[in-house]
């Protein structure tokens, strides 16, 4: 089992994250941990607290000289910005006085979560409600990424619509398309939706507005038969769906073509069946994004997400003073204007920690060899020939 734990507040000291069930002889690339770090700090539309945070991930045990041990492994994650924080922040008390927030911002976990936890201060919710928490989640993410490589899996993302701005279907893609979709300022493959996206960023934040948007994440390489059909908790797209809509601002999650599949006819819905000697099974559509029964079918997994605007406006909207209960504005602090693009590389690591659940529960193996051998032989076994792209 695969289990992925974090820890910590947005403005506090730092984040932790727990990574418990990865095999020993892992060999990781601290780089490439720090590079994935660096991806969620960007995208055209973020805010003050980018230019003052420089995330790194610290590895603080589990790993020796590189390479996994098999036990839990710590990584952490410095808040640069406690240092302008840490009187309200401190985990100990404080001589200075404090002030109490009132002030829930609709959209946000601010009031439901000082209801559920008798706080009469919101900050206490709000901080660890953050999106901050995310780049814990990214961390984490880039073991179980780590992992997938080693196996031949590869996980990446795009946007494909911000605001009212959407992207062609990409069609066709492989995993080397995906190469420089970070040099585009929103993370979008098609040149010309991004400057459009840039654009739309740009006139609604000078009208104080905040954006949502869709992104999409992809894994290729996967074998078929990860997850089951035979229990609710064991289909792989209501884990993938869990993983998802637990990213903050994320309310809608769509598998291959998700919610446009409601409207279709059965024989423009699913993908028909075909095989070769050369390719083994294979599909010419691949409509349910490469899931069917609540199981891989070997086809790039496809993954939609739709995420709603931040609920931190800079024009507030209106809300109840929790004290006074008393009409007023909601709780006004620095914020971001879009993150979509940041979402999509939590949503690669979201993603990449439950295909590294599922290929840790099918395969087991104490050592990475192990993992190697009995998916190799689990491949042999159903004649898979393993393959890095396909349909879109």
């Amino acid at each position: 089992m695969l289990r992925v734990v974090t820890a910590g507040e947005s403005h506090g000291p730092g984040l932790t994250c727990i990574v418990e069930g990865l095999p020993a002889g892992l060999e990781l690339d601290l780089d490439a941990i720090n590079a994935d770090m660096a991806r969620r700090q960007l995208g055209h539309g973020r805010g003050g607290r980018m230019k003052i945070e420089k995330d790194a991930a610290e590895v603080t045990s589990g790993v020796r000289h590189g390479s996994t041990l098999g036990g839990p492994i710590a990584l952490t994650v410095a808040n640069r910005d406690y240092g302008n924080w840490e009187e309200r922040m401190n985990p100990w008390p404080v001589e200075a006085d404090v002030p109490e927030v009132h002030l829930p911002r609709p959209g946000h976990a601010d009031l439901a979560g000082t209801q559920k936890y008798g706080f009469t201060d919101v900050r206490n919710v709000l901080e660890r409600a953050s999106a901050r928490e995310t780049a814990a989640r990214v961390a984490g993410g880039a073991l179980a990424k780590g992992f997938l490589a080693a196996l031949g899996v590869h996980v990446v993302s795009h946007v494909t619509q911000i605001g009212s701005v959407r992207a062609p279907e990409a069609n066709g893609v492989g995993v080397a398309d995906f190469a420089g979709v970070d040099a585009s300022p929103v993370r979008c493959l098609d040149p010309e939706a991004s400057a459009a996206m840039v654009q739309e960023i740009n006139v609604l934040r000078k009208r104080n507005e905040s954006l949502g948007g869709v992104f999409e994440v992809r894994a290729y390489g996967l074998v078929p038969g990860l997850g089951s059909h035979v229990s609710w908790e064991s289909r792989l797209d209501g884990l993938i769906g869990l993983a998802m809509l637990s990213i903050q601002a994320v309310k809608g999650c769509g598998i291959g073509d998700g919610f446009d599949l409601a409207g279709r006819p059965g024989s423009s819905a699913h993908d028909e069946i075909f095989y070769d000697d050369a390719r083994g099974y294979y599909r010419e559509t691949n409509r349910s994004g490469g899931i069917e029964g609540g199981m891989t079918t070997g086809e790039p997994l496809v993954v939609r997400c739709a995420m709603k605007p931040l609920p931190t406006l800079t024009k507030p909207l209106r809300s109840v003073d929790i004290a006074t209960r008393e009409p007023a504005q909601a709780l006004r602090e620095r914020t971001d204007s879009c993150t979509v693009p940041a979402a999509g590389v939590v949503g690669e690591a979201m993603l990449a920690i439950v295909l590294a659940g599922a290929y840790r529960e099918k395969f087991g193996g104490d050592h990475i060899d192990d993992v190697r051998a009995a998916v190799a032989a689990y491949e042999r076994r159903i004649g898979w020939k393993p393959r890095g792209g396909g349909p879109r």
